[in-house]
């Protein structure tokens, strides 16, 4: 499959990292490296190491990538393991790092992964094809009670409980295979009013089994922590987030790692030592354009928030 990938927030993301030629850099997400692209052909004694979970994003890169791979290390892997990933390459110091959450523009045009509502495919929905967990296990396996929970907390679902109410009946008829199935489950359950919406109706609940799958939010926290702990002085940290259960998350761990003195106020100095990691440089997130967004409409719930390390 010929896919054409637009890179969300390309220039601010790049400009929040303030690129240095000779420094060491990280894409955190690779996908089909259209930020890494443009980070690798501003090194010239540099290094940028990506990192991807999915296997196809780093076959692919090796051409994305052809013009600058003297500069950059490929690595299969997720950034939850980012202090480890960053040690093994002999990196544990590093000038910036960008995250462009959630799922790819490849992993949603490419109907075989399951993760999209509007073709039919296995339930699969993993970002890490060897990974052991797939949407079908999920559908069909979890409990009721689970269901309408990742559906109300990963989907932000009002509709989670008649939802979970439908797919436990019909997988007690038969198991749910495929995505389609599961599409007709979702709307089976839902008001007529929630169908006549503009957004798709199925579009919460795969986002929630999507997240549930990959364990996309546990992970976000701790890369925070581990990149705050990576940077240089000066260096940057830049995540791209594309709902607001993500950007809820990134946005209270950087601030945590800006937090300086937790002292009661009446204590006349300091005595626990702490001292802010991060400097918060976007006190409110970056979004696109209207001229990006008339390009790439998946860009619309795209939001970027930047951070410095402390000197």
């Amino acid at each position: 499959m010929e896919y054409t990938h637009k890179p969300v927030l390309l220039r601010e993301s790049i400009e929040a990292l303030n690129i240095r030629p000779g420094g060491i850099y990280v894409d955190g997400t690779l996908g089909r490296a259209g930020h890494s692209r443009e980070i690798a052909q501003r090194l010239t004694t540099g290094r940028l190491i990506c990192i991807d979970r999915d296997g196809a994003a780093i076959a692919a890169a090796q051409e994305r990538l052809a013009p600058w791979l003297d500069r950059v290390t490929l690595v299969r892997g997720n950034f939850s393991e980012l202090a480890q990933i960053l040690q093994d390459c002999g990196a544990p110091a590093v000038d910036g790092l960008l995250f462009d959450l959630g799922v790819s523009s490849p992993q949603l045009d490419d109907a075989a992964r399951g993760f999209s509502y509007m073709h039919d495919a296995p339930l699969d929905m993993r970002m890490d094809t060897s990974a052991p967990l797939t949407a079908r296990e999920v559908v069909n396996g979890w409990s009721g009670d689970e269901l309408r929970r990742i559906l109300t907390d990963y989907g932000e679902e009002r509709y989670a409980p008649a939802i979970a109410r439908a797919i436990v009946q019909a997988r007690a008829r038969r198991p749910i295979e495929t995505t389609l199935e599961l599409v007709d489950i979702i709307r089976s359950a839902m008001p007529a009013k929630a169908l006549r919406e503009k957004q798709h109706p199925a579009k919460r609940s795969f986002q929630a089994v999507r997240i549930a799958v990959n364990g996309e939010l546990d992970a976000l926290e701790p890369m925070v922590e581990a990149a705050a702990q990576a940077l240089r002085p000066g260096g940057r940290l830049a995540v791209i987030t594309f709902h607001s259960l993500e950007d809820r998350i990134i946005k209270r761990a950087m601030l945590a790692q800006a937090q300086g003195c937790t002292c009661p106020p009446e204590f006349p100095v300091c005595v626990c030592g702490k001292k802010p990691k991060l400097k918060i440089l976007t006190r409110r997130p970056i979004v696109s354009g209207e001229a990006e967004l008339a390009e790439n409409p998946r860009a619309r719930s795209a939001k970027l928030r930047a951070a410095e390390k402390c000197g």
